[in-house]
Formats: C-alpha cells, structure tokens, sequence
C-alpha cells in the first residue's frame, strides 16, 4: 500500500512539474502531452522507467516520420490513416518495440493523419512535450523521490523465495511420509506460483535501476548488483525444482525405495534458499548458502549410492540440477559450481 502511495506522489509531482516545465519552454503552446508522458513513464510496469521514457519519444518520432512520408505522398483521408497507423505500428512491431512504442506511434500517426492538415507545425511541439515529459518523469522517479529499493524487493522476494523454500520443506516431507497425493498437490501450487517468481525478476530490474542512477540510493548498489546478478538462477532452480517434485511424486506411487538421505536431501535446499535471501539482504558473501546447497548434493550422493529405484534416480540428478543453479545464485562461476556438485556427489569437499 505504502508503495502505491509513492506511486501516487510520483506522478501527481511529475505530472504538475512537466505541465510548467513545457509551458515555460514552450511558451503558449499546449503543455497537455508533457504530464501525459511524464505519468505514462512513472506508471509504465514497475521498473525501466528509462526505456519507458525512451520508448515514449521514439513512439512519437516514428509516427510523425510516417505520418509526414505518407501525407506528402497521398494525401489525407479515411484510409490514408489507416495506412498511416498501419505502417507505424508495424515498424514498432518489426524492431520489436513493447506496447508503450507502438501505442506511441500509432497515436501519433493518427494526430499527424488527422489534424495537421488543419494545424501545421503540431508534430514538433508533441515531440518535444514527449521529450520534456519523460525527462520531469525520469527526475521525479529516480531523483527527487526515489522509491527505497531494498524497502520494495523485501516486499515481493520475502513472500516469493519464502515460498519457494517453503515448497521445498514440502516436498521432503512428501517423499518422507510417501504421500502421493501431496506432492501433487505440491506442484499444482508451484505451476500456479510462477508469476510471483516472475514478478521478483520485475522488482530487482525497478531497484537496480534505482540503485544505479539515484545519488540518495547508491549505497544499496551493493546488495541489488547480487540480486541482479542471482535472480535469474534462482528462477531457473525454480523450475527445475518442478521437475523434482513430479518425478518424486512418481517415484512414491511406483513404491520405489526411498533412502531418508534424499528428503533431507531436499529439506537442505529450502534452507540454502531462506540463507541466500538473508544474505543478500545484508549483502553478505553467501557461504552459508554455499554450504547447505553442498550439504544437500553430499546427501542425495548417499542416497543414491543405496538402494533407489529410476524415478528417484532423476530427483537425485534434479537435485544436482538445482544445485548447479543455487551456486551460480550464490555468485560461482558455471565451471566451477559444476565442480563443486561433482566433488560434493562423491562425498568430497
């Protein structure tokens, strides 16, 4: 809540700022466009705020360069809009440009289309609104009221890794009490968390952004470049831990063996999960974490060196899978965290 209350000010600030920075730039020309592009840079998704920015007055050059090309070579009308429109959307659409570009350029078409044939010279003052507009958006946001990044990553990645770590709490004591029916449950809940763990991704791309470019934030640079650099590797540990659950959830059903060392196995990977989250937080080198993720390949090695069947076979190499991911989280170069899982699989290191 406290979050969109920022929000709120952010865009209520931007909004009056570029109103009379572009009326007292532009002198009597309309200023409407300026807060309409500083507010569309404050709301666009949480986070690249800059692109946005960028994005808005890239959208409105391209559909006055198509609009003016276009015009000179047919004329006006109904379906010279159309084309118009058509066109510019589908050079945002070829270069690969997100919603908030086409938008731009189509709208912008239409204006050129429509009413510049009855008032010349509108295009370079909607340019130049745009400019003014992304720029008040980008200082208000990033200069004179920041939002306090840590403050926003602890409010989605406490609950998101929280639950992450506590899925996997949950599968070990499946596998431990041979609940079938649990796990099942266990991964119809994960395939439903995903967004959340999607949404994480988000959040640490609006706080580096933050982190990097805000002088009152530049202290947290530290602590965001690790949740930066980790995140991707913890959503790909994620999906793996899927895999892991559905195959243990197999594994039960067929009656196959299971060693107690695999669901301590598992159990040992939610505690590597809660320990990397705390340290980062407090931007600390993870060891801890390092150390429960090789715990927990030590474990499942002994598990499968007994008497396991094939489901519980793949979990063992899922296992080392999501180990691989949790240390290249922790900052392990790829060779290395490959190493590491192997000597930790043997019963070394």
């Amino acid at each position: 809540m406290q979050t969109y209350f920022i929000l709120a000010v952010q865009a209520g600030l931007a909004a009056a700022l570029a109103w009379l920075a572009a009326r007292g730039l532009l002198g009597k020309e309309d200023p409407t466009f300026a807060p309409a592009a500083a507010v569309g840079v404050i709301a666009s998704a949480i986070g690249n705020h800059a692109r946005r920015a960028v994005e808005l007055v890239s959208g409105v050059g391209l559909g006055v360069l198509v609009g003016d090309l276009l015009i000179g070579a047919t004329g006006t009308g109904a379906w010279q809009t159309g084309v118009i429109v058509f066109v510019a959307i589908a050079i945002a659409s070829a270069v690969r440009g997100t919603g908030a570009l086409m938008v731009q350029a189509g709208g912008t078409g239409v204006l050129v289309a429509t009413v510049s044939p009855t008032n010349p010279d509108l295009e370079l003052p909607r340019t130049l609104n745009a400019l003014i507009g992304g720029a008040i958006g980008l200082l208000v946001v990033l200069i004179i009221v920041p939002l306090n990044p840590m403050r926003t990553l602890r409010r989605v990645a406490d609950p998101a890794l929280g639950t992450f770590a506590a899925y996997m709490t949950t599968a070990a004591q499946a596998l431990a009490r041979r609940d079938a029916c649990a796990a099942d449950e266990l991964l119809d809940e994960m395939r439903a968390a995903e967004p959340e763990l999607d949404r994480l991704d988000e959040v640490v791309i609006a706080a580096d952004e933050v982190a990097r470019h805000s002088p009152l934030r530049w202290r947290r640079r530290r602590a965001l470049a690790a949740y930066s650099q980790g995140v991707e590797h913890m959503e790909r540990a994620f999906r793996n831990s899927r895999t892991l659950v559905r195959r243990l959830g197999t594994a039960v059903r067929e009656k196959e063996p299971v060693p107690f060392e695999l669901p301590a196995a598992i159990e040992l990977y939610g505690e590597a999960i809660r320990m990397l989250h705390r340290e980062y937080l407090t931007t600390k080198e993870p060891v801890g974490a390092r150390e429960r993720v090789l715990a927990a390949v030590r474990e499942a090695g002994k598990a499968c060196r007994q008497d396991i069947g094939f489901c519980g076979t793949i979990v063992v190499s899922q296992l080392r899978t999501i180990a691989n991911d949790l240390l290249r989280a922790t900052g392990v170069p790829r060779n290395e965290a490959r190493r590491m899982v192997r000597r930790a699989a043997a019963g070394y290191g």
